[in-house]
């Protein structure tokens, strides 16, 4: 296993110094990995919240009996704390290893856990829904003026339990916050927004604006609106969000620039980007200073309603104000010209970025593909933006493929698969697909069939064809 883990560290790139602490550590190891997605005793949440299981339980997690003893190895290793986190991180994906590691470290290097440690095992097991483990380790943490829990540790647990769909014991959790003296409004925006963000929309108005939540009014201000707000636009309630926002104002609710920001954003997913370039201007009345995120919003909805000059004209506005464009400010500019034909003009933007100090990202190239005609001038585009140093991802090798294979021009598709591998990217069922369905379409059936049987091979789904043979039966 350790030279396993030695020939993967080039892919993993991890710095040299952690590799060489990991591979101590699997020096104790004797039992292979178990596979991240189906870790043994996690596959239902554990849903009971028992207060009294960390005090009833032992002070640490479950030690592995694939440690050997103590040796002089493992005391000659000196661990600090970002080695231990990082390192953590490496078995975000396997919560028995990463126990294992965490206990390891401490008892047989001496290592003294922070509160960030344990902060971070106790995501960890979050994420495989050992909560009673979780709790362990927090009772465990009090015990010492060098780890006690802090806020972020409870913001973990309302994140895990929420992702769960374990709201109740997510407010519970609140509760027994006050047993750390954490009990307060920092604690109860992490609740409400841990709610808002796993689509638990509905419970988190309930606990702020309910009746029988009188006593919370004390910490329901602007920015728990917002948190609510936000809620409703992550689940496209269109209608509930305008309702929310009208409420505001008829509960006298100041709304600041990231209310705006989020509304003005709704209106522009929509579909109603002139409600948002409106927005702007009540926003400038109010005198209310905009970031460059609220720009990026309004830069894209006036282009989108009143065309890109306009939103060029806005994008001089902030500069001289002084706010400095990001990478969305010039993508939006860039896609604006090119749904507006004007090809040349984007690439005098992309160009301007550099000079601004701006590298463009792979969202930047990937809206001048879109709208190229031409496969040289597609792969010449391609090749400047690897050697600039931007790598492409797995769907902008597929999106240049549909496109060529639309056009029934296999030599430039072959050219992009090629690349593909060059760069150390496999294909993906959707670049197998693409594929596929070019040479279906010009009438390699043969080709076609042994890409088809590869991508099965592979453990990969490939689509129903009738000319492969592979149509789906009905009935």
């Amino acid at each position: 296993m350790l030279s396993s883990f030695s020939s993967r560290n080039q892919s993993l790139r991890f710095p040299h110094f952690l590799l060489r602490q990991i591979q101590k550590f699997l020096t104790f190891h004797s039992h292979p990995p178990h596979h991240p997605s189906s870790p043994a005793g996690s596959s239902k949440p554990k849903s009971s919240f028992d207060p009294n299981f960390a005090k009833s339980s032992s002070n640490s997690l479950p030690h592995s009996t694939s440690f050997h003893q103590p040796s002089t190895l493992a005391n000659s290793v000196d661990f600090d704390q970002n080695t231990v986190l990082e390192t953590l991180s490496c078995y975000a994906n396997d919560w028995k290893r990463a126990s294992e590691f965490f206990n390891w470290v401490e008892t047989h290097c001496g290592f003294e856990h922070s509160t960030e440690t344990f902060n971070r095992i106790i995501d960890i097991l979050g994420k495989f829904f050992e909560f009673d483990l979780a709790w362990n380790l927090i009772e465990h943490m009090r015990k010492n003026a060098c780890s006690l829990p802090n806020h972020i540790t409870f913001r973990i647990l309302f994140k895990r339990y929420v992702s769960a769909h374990l709201v109740k014991e997510a407010i519970s959790t609140y509760d027994k916050a006050e047993e750390f003296n954490l009990k307060d409004g920092l604690s109860f925006s992490y609740l409400i927004d841990a709610l808002c963000e796993y689509k638990h929309v509905i419970e988190a108005e309930e606990i702020c604006l309910g009746k029988n939540n009188k006593d919370l009014i004390l910490y329901v201000d602007t920015k728990i609106y917002n948190m609510i707000l936000r809620g409703w636009f992550k689940m496209a309630w269109w209608s509930k969000c305008r309702e929310f926002w009208e409420e505001m104002d008829r509960k006298g609710i100041h709304k600041d620039l990231h209310s705006y920001s989020i509304y003005m954003d709704i209106q522009c997913k929509c579909g109603k980007p002139w409600k948002a370039v409106k927005l702007y201007k009540e926003m400038k009345k109010k005198g209310i200073e905009l970031d460059v995120v609220a720009y990026n919003t309004v830069l894209l909805a006036m282009g989108r309603s009143d065309g890109v000059d306009f939103a060029i004209r806005l994008y001089r506005e902030m500069t001289e104000l002084g706010c400095k464009p990001n990478v969305v400010t010039y993508n939006s500019i860039i896609k604006l010209l090119c749904e507006s034909g004007r090809i040349r003009e984007a690439y005098k933007v992309l160009v301007q970025m550099r000079v601004k100090g701006c590298a463009p990202n792979v969202i930047t190239y990937h809206s001048i593909f879109g709208y190229l005609e031409k496969p040289r001038e597609i792969l010449k585009l391609f090749d400047r933006m690897t050697h600039s140093g931007v790598s492409p991802r797995m769907d902008t090798y597929v999106m240049l493929m549909r496109k060529f294979g639309r056009w029934g021009f296999l030599r430039p598709l072959f050219v992009v698969w090629e690349k593909m591998e060059e760069h150390g990217l496999g294909p993906d069922e959707h670049a197998y697909n693409a594929l596929i369905d070019a040479l279906v379409e010009k009438g390699m059936i043969d080709m076609a069939r042994k890409y088809d049987q590869e991508m099965l091979e592979k453990g990969l789904s490939a689509k129903p064809r009738e000319a492969l043979g592979t149509k789906l039966v009905s009935g």
